[in-house]
C-alpha cells in the first residue's frame, strides 16, 4: 500500500513548538470601586433624564390643555 494514505502523529522531521514568550502582558486588575462609581452615576443620570421627562410630558399637557 502506499504510505502516503497512513497519517502520522507526527511527522519525522518535524520539531518541538517554540517556547512561550516569557514577558505575557499582564492582565489589567478590574477596580470595583470604580465601576460602582460609574454605574452609580450613570444610573443618576438616567433618572434624572426620566424625571426631567415627566415633567416635560406634564409641561406638554398643560400646553394642550391651555390651547
Amino acid at each position: 500500500m502506499d504510505e502516503r494514505l497512513f497519517y502520522r502523529s507526527t511527522p519525522e522531521n518535524s520539531t518541538a513548538p517554540p517556547p512561550p514568550p516569557e514577558n505575557k502582558p499582564k492582565k489589567n486588575k478590574i477596580d470595583f470601586k470604580e465601576k460602582k462609581n460609574n454605574t452609580i452615576k450613570s444610573l443618576n443620570e438616567v433618572e434624572g433624564f426620566l424625571n426631567d421627562f415627566k415633567h416635560f410630558k406634564r409641561y406638554i399637557h398643560l400646553y394642550k390643555f391651555f390651547k
